[in-house]
């Protein structure tokens, strides 16, 4: 474990390979720019296509609690069905292609059960269609304008791999459906890793270091003084009792859940929206610190050090997959907010179901100068 986690200390070297190669914001009157965007589709092009990884969150799940004392909804089984076009033949298997590990997360969901008996956490019918879409987005871009990848799912050109929780690992078969309209020649491997190891989502289990940082930070939030305030007038708003543990987070999950599969909200939450909203990102900055290197270095540095290593393995031709195209990493909120600060593109906006951040390695055919070009919900 503490191998894993020194791979924290390469953020730096990460931060300023991909500062030599980023572009992380709109970019469209600069050529370079623009002839990479074209590059696939357009062979005199000097720029190539080299590799794509694609970071994204699950799609719209059941919340993982309901915010007490207030107006229940029925959170039934018919919300979970999966949609026909989603369906693929796939195995969950370790990194090593052996039987899926033990999943306590996603253990610790189903010991509770929420109103209309489903689990929380859950991923919905809602959630497989915005995989699915996203998987067409990818698709449009590099199978049907580019010919980056085959038509057809093939595991020597994707690799697919996914935090050990069901939501997540559902989330990459839509997405893989999506991607590839059901074609498969070979079964889609969905690859997972136990708990301790997970570098899919800040591990505060598996790094002391990060749990002793960051749990403290985690109970103070909601304490700061303008949130405290903010959220003691919430919860007499919305009549919560004073014992009852709540904060902003919690709020928010419930509620977007609830407007994303149509279901009634309290209607005093209608004039709290956009305070909510704030004050949610105003805590996950507080836990995060996007100002202190150190703490985003055990958040996402392994996960960063994975994502540049895929990079130089293509750049140097010493992969062992040397016909892999395509990296898909099935994942958090929690993943992409300390990812989008590490990188310095954090909008200050909790990122939607679906959401992405799409690396692509271009690489020029006479020089071989590399350029990663970064983009977060289909933006540049």
């Amino acid at each position: 474990m503490r191998n894993l986690w020194t791979k924290a200390g390469v953020f730096s070297s990460v931060s300023l390979a991909f500062g030599s190669m980023l572009w992380s914001q709109k970019t469209e009157s600069d050529p370079v720019a623009s002839t990479c965007s074209s590059a696939d589709t357009n062979l005199s092009s000097p720029y190539e296509l080299k590799l794509v990884q694609v970071l994204f969150r699950h799609g719209a799940r059941t919340p993982l609690k309901s915010i007490p004392d207030v107006m229940e909804v029925q959170w039934v089984p018919t919300l979970l069905e999966p949609p026909p076009h989603t369906n693929i033949n796939y195995v969950v298997t370790d990194l090593h292609g052996g039987p899926k590990p033990p999943a306590p997360v996603e253990d610790s969901y189903r010991r509770n059960i929420l109103t209309g008996g489903t689990f929380p956490g859950q991923l919905t019918t809602v959630g497989m269609q915005q995989l699915y879409e996203l998987g067409r987005r990818l698709r449009r871009r590099y199978t049907e304008e580019s010919h980056f990848l085959s038509s057809t799912f093939s595991p020597a050109e994707v690799y697919v791999r996914s935090t050990n929780i069901v939501r997540t690992i559902e989330s990459a078969k839509c997405l893989v459906a999506g991607l590839f309209q059901q074609k498969q020649k070979e079964i889609v491997p969905i690859l997972t890793t136990e708990a301790e190891s997970e570098i899919l989502y800040p591990n505060y289990h598996g790094c002391k270091l990060l749990k002793i940082l960051g749990s403290h930070r985690w109970a103070e939030s909601s304490t700061l003084p303008d949130i405290a305030a903010d959220l003691q007038s919430i919860q007499n708003a919305l009549g919560i009792a004073a014992h009852q543990h709540i904060d902003f987070i919690l709020i928010r999950d419930d509620m977007v859940a609830r407007e994303t599969h149509g279901l009634p909200c309290p209607p005093v939450l209608d004039t709290w929206r956009n305070k909510v909203e704030q004050r949610a990102v105003d805590m996950i900055c507080h836990v995060y610190q996007p100002s202190q290197r150190e703490n985003l270095q055990l958040c996402v540095g392994p996960l960063l050090h994975t994502l540049l290593a895929n990079i130089e393995e293509k750049l140097q031709g010493t992969s062992s997959e040397p016909n892999r195209k395509l990296f898909l990493y099935s994942a958090h909120d929690t993943t992409l907010i300390p990812c989008l600060m590490a990188l310095g593109i954090f909008d200050m906006r909790w990122p939607p179901y679906a959401a992405d951040i799409t690396l692509e390695l271009h690489q020029h055919r006479q020089t071989n100068k590399a350029f990663v070009k970064v983009s977060y919900i289909g933006q540049v």
